[in-house]
């Protein structure tokens, strides 16, 4: 049975104390238990958030990891490093990663590999832009970077990945894609998985959709029958946002 999950990415924002002040308001919220709550600060707070997150049901997750366990990449942080500091979960390949960092969904894949073998769980993104949907292409986009990145794994391997669509036109533009729109691509993308791996597999898969999801707009996008949650932006950032998204299920 798959997961309800609200996952909150808070990319490059708030310092340590700032880091710490929202994420103690946060857990002070009473999160809905009836599904997983999920946060990725930056690197810098993920010690530090171990500690404050241990007696909770509050998993931590990086923003992004390196394929390989060590060596000479300066400035880069191993799957083995983040494990030490309690995170759980990594998400990759997010849109922003795969624009100005060039990363593409071949690379990510050796991530995904990396992330699976030390015993954590990928949160793998995948989305089109806004010239891919308005040219018909978004359906072959998402397939691509579905193959790509996540078909070298087998059935169990892929039992323990997140998947997140987040259509690029939509994310930190106030945009959204409409519930119709989303609940075709993530069907779209579970179908695509049942394909390759069967049904059991493919609906057994946590989708979610990160673009602009807000407490306004999450009960209906949440409602869809392949839409599981959110990979959230900017509403994570907020306590009172944060802890009504986990109430939208």
């Amino acid at each position: 049975m798959r997961q309800k999950i609200i996952a909150g990415n808070w990319k490059m924002n708030l310092d340590l104390d700032q880091g710490k002040e929202l994420l103690i308001k946060i857990i002070d919220s009473d999160l809905n238990s009836n599904c997983v709550t999920i946060v990725a600060p930056p690197y810098i707070h993920l010690n530090s958030f171990k500690m404050l997150l241990s007696h909770t049901n509050i998993a931590l997750a990086a923003q992004n990891c390196h394929q390989q366990d060590s060596g000479a990449y300066t400035g880069e942080i191993s799957v083995e490093m983040l494990k030490s500091v309690g995170v759980e979960y990594v998400i990759l390949g997010h849109s922003e990663r795969r624009e100005y960092f060039q990363e593409d969904s071949i690379a990510i894949s050796f991530k995904v590999k990396n992330v699976i073998n030390h015993g954590l769980r990928p949160i793998y993104c995948c989305g089109e832009t806004l010239a891919e949907r308005q040219e018909g292409e978004h359906f072959i986009t998402i397939e691509t970077q579905i193959k790509q990145g996540l078909f070298h794994l087998n059935e169990m391997e892929l039992l323990n990945c997140v998947i997140a669509y987040e259509p690029v036109w939509a994310i930190g533009t106030g945009e959204t894609a409409s519930p119709e729109q989303a609940q075709e691509i993530h069907k779209f993308i579970r179908n695509t998985i049942a394909k390759e791996y069967g049904g059991m597999v493919a609906n057994n898969i946590s989708i979610l959709y990160g673009g602009s999801v807000k407490p306004a707009n999450a009960k209906e996008l949440f409602t869809c029958p392949d839409i599981d949650g959110g990979l959230i932006g900017g509403a994570a950032l907020d306590a009172d946002n944060f802890k009504a998204l986990t109430d939208s299920f």
